[in-house]
């Protein structure tokens, strides 16, 4: 089989984005969806550059379109979806980067709205939880914030320090712990040694 260049990848893409919201959602792709093409040599670093056969994708609105397809599986794998054909991409940790965060109110009225490297805006709820996973061996917090489905953005770390700033000390189960408000949930930063 050919290998897919980036403009015809992009022009599939373009084609379905009307109908890949109705047809598909947001939901994770399986075996009854559309006709698995295999791997595609699309890959998403650590940062969420986005790379095609190892050279940068520079065009922030093909990257745009790109994401608008992406989904990611029970398996954990990701795949560009349409509704007649998926792909599956690599991604080193999550799909997209949290480049900004914006502020309103405060205490337990505050709502914290973030910006994606994709430009997606989504704020920190319920459904779009603000989740820490620290490396047990460098003790370095990764600080996620779920942008739909089962896709995540990393917090840069400008971003991060600007999330702890407005971080408080709550009590919680019997622990003091650290964390911030948002649309009326308390989202958990870490724990304070007693």
């Amino acid at each position: 089989m050919a290998r897919p260049t980036l403009d015809s990848l992009a022009s599939l893409a373009a084609s379905k984005t009307g109908e890949i919201r109705d047809s598909v959602g947001d939901s994770a792709p399986s075996a009854a969806g559309p006709a698995i093409c295999g791997d595609v040599d699309i890959r998403i670093d650590r940062d969420a550059q986005w790379f095609y056969h190892g050279s940068p994708i520079g065009r922030k609105e093909l990257v745009r379109l790109f994401a608008g397809v992406l989904q990611r599986d029970e398996a954990g794998d990701y795949w560009m979806v349409t509704p007649a054909e998926m792909a599956r991409i690599q991604v080193e940790d999550v799909p997209f980067a949290a480049v900004e965060m914006t502020v309103d109110g405060s205490g337990e009225a505050q709502d914290l709205v973030f910006r994606t490297n994709v430009d997606d805006i989504v704020m920190a709820d319920r459904d779009h939880p603000l989740r820490i996973v620290t490396d047990p061996s460098t003790g370095e917090p990764s600080p996620y914030v779920r942008v739909r489905g089962e896709l995540d953005a990393r917090l840069t770390r400008a971003v991060y320090y600007q999330l702890v700033d407005l971080g408080l000390e709550r009590e919680m189960d019997g622990r003091t712990v650290f964390g911030v408000w948002s649309a009326g949930e308390f989202f958990e930063i870490g724990e304070l040694d007693p």
